[in-house]
């Protein structure tokens, strides 16, 4: 699986320079044009992955989407503010696309679980570990992981298995893009200790949000 880094967008760096001197000419300030902030929209956000979900790959071109907007993480802060507390926070909810703000609290880990939909994960703020699976036989077994920080996406496929964790001492927040209907379409997940195959269970996985803030609620 690829994965898109703050590396990809190094090459805005040349852009954003000619930028600044064409400012100079026109009597912009040179240190305003590269301390201010880029705005994050959520509306425009929203509406440019919709336009994205319409496309042929649509995927990829979501995931393009995304890139942008967590390449300015302070932007995105500024929008949707600090994270507060652990929870899956919705941003948009239909039928082809679900968008939302997941916010894990420190050593948090969510147990293995499928989408039946393809998934592209964005971090603004923190670290998400993602570790992959695959079925073997009436269970799983781990094959690869990924270590996502911010800035960074990364996309799942419709088949995906993943499990996640938040290894830092702090908040994380991301972005979750799920090209179909997260909170209706039939999925799995899979016990933690006998690694077998169980519906999924949306109750059981907002308890453990609950159950991750109390606990880092408890050690402020």
């Amino acid at each position: 699986m690829s994965k898109v880094t703050r590396r990809t967008f190094l090459g805005g760096a040349v852009g954003a320079a000619g930028l600044i001197a064409a400012s100079a000419r026109f009597g912009v300030d040179h240190a305003e044009a590269k301390t201010s902030t880029p705005k994050f929209d959520l509306d425009r956000f929203i509406d440019e992955v919709k336009r994205a979900r319409a496309e042929k790959e649509s995927q990829k071109a979501v995931q393009e989407v995304l890139a942008r907007a967590v390449s300015e993480p302070g932007a995105i802060l500024q929008e949707i503010g600090e994270p507060a507390e652990a929870g899956i926070h919705t941003l948009y909810n239909a039928k082809d696309l679900t968008i939302l703000n997941v916010v894990w609290a420190p050593r948090m880990v969510l147990l293995p679980h499928n989408h039946e939909m393809w998934a592209t994960i964005g971090i603004y703020t923190g670290r998400e570990d993602n570790i992959l699976w695959e079925r073997t036989g009436s269970q799983i077994e781990a094959v690869s992981a990924a270590s996502l920080s911010q800035e960074e996406v990364f996309p799942l496929s419709d088949v995906a298995i993943h499990s996640v964790t938040n290894p830092i001492d702090r908040l994380t927040g991301a972005i979750h893009i799920y090209g179909g209907d997260f909170f209706e379409t039939p999925r799995s997940e899979w016990d933690p200790e006998t690694l077998r195959e169980r519906p999924f269970d949306l109750e059981r996985a907002k308890r453990a949000f609950k159950e991750a803030n109390d606990r880092f609620n408890s050690d402020r």
